[in-house]
């Protein structure tokens, strides 16, 4: 039986990431906070292990075969990129290193899409696009690119890839994280959409590749992991279908957002925490599109419809 150590293990990710190793046959060992947190499955096979990022786990990552790092520090309103960096870049480093140590065979470190370049509908971003504006001034973004950079630059005994999931949605989200765009849309009569787009992918098929990267990713690659471009209107559109719903739509004008978002840029200059922003705003205003191409052809994954996301989301809401 192979044993997996997984970092994250309470977030959305983490828990559908646990919850298929189980399910598939291997050990677990998954690192927590706080266990209490833990809403995945339970399993003799599963080991929880309660401690911090910076603690010592050469010992515990003696038996164990391959690593997946998806532990970060995701949240908007933090103003200081070196909170960002320490967390999500040299804790990155020190974990890599006890694996290395360790004689771990395979790290995945889970990244984000927006490190890559983001393109259109006809001409997605892939794993070989540069990271473009504004992702370039996101913190969270410099600090994940950064903890790629050096992951990438390694070169030893232990192969080592990265994942770079696209907004991701799905059961298990107990937070929640990212659902909290559905929870925006879903029973309400009104919804305000702002003009951009992105691509989303059911957090399901983001754990598949994670487990696909064991045996079929390529030591020093990066895998984007995701699936539907669209448009926030589309997506909404979606979540009316699913939830059976007719709200009323409105565009939020792109000068509204900006506007909105200078006025965070004050906020966060006098030290008020707040996730509005330039950047964030911008975000909102672009089509943030990916391919997944690399991914379906060297990791095989087949990628459920956003449908089916979102139902699974809706779902896990209703009974949580």
């Amino acid at each position: 039986m192979k044993t997996v150590f997984v970092t994250g293990i309470n977030g959305l990710l983490g828990t559908n990431v646990v919850n298929l190793l189980l399910e598939k046959g291997y050990h677990v060992k998954g690192l927590v906070r706080n266990i209490e947190d833990y809403k995945g499955l339970q399993s003799p096979h599963l080991q929880l292990i309660k401690g911090t990022l910076f603690d010592d786990y050469t010992t515990v990552l003696s038996d164990v075969d391959y690593l997946v790092h998806i532990a970060a520090v995701t949240g908007q309103n933090i103003l200081d990129f070196a909170y960002y960096w320490r967390i999500n870049s040299l804790a990155t480093q020190q974990l890599h290193q006890a694996a290395t140590k360790s004689k771990v065979k395979k790290f995945v470190f889970v990244s984000s899409a927006n490190t890559l370049g983001y393109g259109s509908k006809l001409n997605p971003g892939t794993e070989e696009a540069f990271m473009r504006q504004p992702f370039n001034n996101s913190i969270y973004a410099q600090s994940k690119k950064s903890a790629e950079n050096h992951l990438l630059e390694y070169k030893g005994e232990m192969k080592t890839i990265v994942v770079n999931p696209t907004f991701m949605l799905g059961a298990y989200d107990a937070k929640p994280s990212s659902g909290k765009i559905i929870l925006m849309a879903w029973k309400k009569k009104v919804i305000f959409y702002p003009p951009g787009g992105k691509n989303f992918v059911h957090v399901e098929d983001v754990a598949k590749g994670i487990l696909e990267s064991f045996t079929k990713g390529r030591d020093g690659e990066k895998y984007l992991l995701s699936n539907a471009n669209l448009s926030y209107r589309e997506f909404f559109m979606k979540v009316n279908r699913v939830a059976n719903q007719k709200p009323m739509m409105i565009q939020v004008p792109k000068f509204i957002l900006l506007a909105v978002g200078i006025i965070g840029d004050v906020l966060r200059q006098l030290k008020v925490k707040t996730s509005i922003s330039s950047v964030n705003m911008r975000i909102l205003c672009i089509n943030n599109y990916y391919s997944n191409r690399k991914s379906m052809a060297e990791l095989n994954v087949n990628y459920q419809s956003i449908e089916k996301s979102i139902s699974d989301a809706v779902n896990y809401f209703k009974k949580n």
